[in-house]
């Protein structure tokens, strides 16, 4: 399921990262494409591909495990049995609680993924001299600089983003499940409505905290320049120096990366979780 989600949206996720970061770079979705390959090539839109392959498959990992043992957790709180189905609601806030555990594999590789998806700009910017350009470069630079801890810069604003978020990710992707169900089993959904349902969740989550996520970009990217103040201090800069608008920058790229991945996130999920529980059941 990461794998698939970011096959399809790592361009997207570049472009938005390049746009949170440096706003005043690009006057669009458009603009940004056009100047990213004349600049650095196609291969520009796949920079920090591998990290973010890390952070998806890492993150997908534990949130679907997590979300299994959490929908347990949410059980026992209302005193149902441990094969009742859950209702949307229910299932939305067993979400949000699997995505505190996943933001600790989430973010050490999301920032590596973000700096290097920033590193041209941070150049043209004057910010840093020289820019690391390989995931190994920029893993040695966080640990000789910050140490270990290094990587959790951030951490506060991740988690901001994804309880909340979550809790409308898989509240909106149930929701929509409903709805294609129509009174049968959501087991039986066919490939359409699971890839519209899963890109409705993917919406709904990115529509709620992108202002979250913009902030958490900076304090990631522009980190490497030196000391960067935490998730209020950057907020605050950011509404008083350029304004509400410029926590937006970025949200045409991001809507279409969030529906399309989260569409393909979730497909992929749910066929290959339909095919280990035949595997598992034939034995």
């Amino acid at each position: 399921g990461g794998t698939a989600c970011v096959v399809t949206g790592q361009p997207f996720d570049t472009a938005k990262v390049k746009m949170q970061t440096f706003p005043n770079m690009y006057k669009g979705l458009v603009d940004c494409f056009i100047k990213t390959y004349k600049q650095v090539g196609f291969r520009g839109f796949y920079k920090g591909t591998t990290p973010a392959l890390v952070a998806n498959i890492a993150e997908n990992s534990v949130l679907f495990m997590c979300y299994g043992f959490c929908q347990q957790i949410v059980r026992r709180i209302v005193g149902v049995d441990r094969k009742t189905k859950l209702s949307d609601l229910q299932n939305a806030a067993a979400g949000s609680f699997a995505s505190a555990f996943a933001t600790l594999v989430l973010c050490p590789t999301e920032l590596v993924k973000c700096r290097l998806q920033a590193m041209h700009e941070m150049q043209l910017s004057g910010k840093i001299v020289q820019g690391h350009n390989t995931v190994w470069s920029v893993v040695k630079g966080v640990i000789q600089k910050d140490g270990p801890l290094g990587f959790y810069r951030g951490l506060s604003s991740t988690l901001l983003r994804e309880v909340p978020g979550y809790f409308l990710f898989f509240g909106g992707y149930e929701l929509s499940r409903t709805f294609f169900a129509s009174g049968r089993s959501k087991d039986e959904l066919g490939p359409i409505p699971l890839l519209l349902s899963g890109g409705f969740g993917g919406s709904c989550l990115w529509l709620a905290v992108y202002p979250v996520d913009c902030v958490k970009s900076r304090i990631q990217v522009l980190s490497m320049a030196g000391k960067q103040a935490g998730f209020m201090g950057t907020f605050v800069t950011v509404v008083r120096t350029e304004g509400v608008l410029a926590l937006y920058s970025g949200l045409t790229p991001t809507m279409i990366r969030a529906f399309v991945a989260n569409g393909a996130l979730f497909l992929a999920y749910e066929y290959s979780r339909k095919l280990m529980m035949k595997q598992i059941n034939s034995y």
